[in-house]
């Protein structure tokens, strides 16, 4: 099981085809897999996650859009939230960019759809 820090994008993607093999080899077990592929699945996990974040960081999440795509995954609309933003006019203003967003609203929306309010918070 001779997993290393991955190093270059050669390393990377023998240890995805690994991986790969790996999630092939114990698709029917991967809920109750022995001690020592379960240490190897993990391990190999946070190496090549390691690499990932490094190389390929994924964009800050924009608030707004956020919010508009939690909205559309719930059926939502302006008027089913509009109690967190104080009125749905207010919610528009939001939603439209042109007002900002407070700590209240977030708290509400937080609520209201259901996740957590790092994904309503801006960078």
């Amino acid at each position: 099981m001779n997993i290393t820090v991955i190093n270059n994008e050669q390393e990377y993607q023998a240890a995805c085809k690994r991986m790969d093999d790996f999630l092939e080899a114990h698709a029917d077990e991967l809920d109750r897999l022995p001690e020592k592929a379960d240490r190897e699945f993990r391990l190999l996990a946070l190496v090549i996650g390691d690499y990932e974040n490094k190389h390929y960081p994924l964009p800050k999440a924009d608030p707004i859009e956020f919010i508009k795509f939690m909205m559309e995954q719930k059926c939502l609309k302006v008027k089913d939230i509009a109690d967190c933003f104080g009125s749905t006019h207010r919610a528009y203003e939001v939603l439209n960019r042109k007002r900002n967003l407070t700590l209240a609203m977030i708290r509400k929306l937080r609520v209201a759809l259901g996740c957590s309010a790092d994904a309503l918070l801006e960078a």
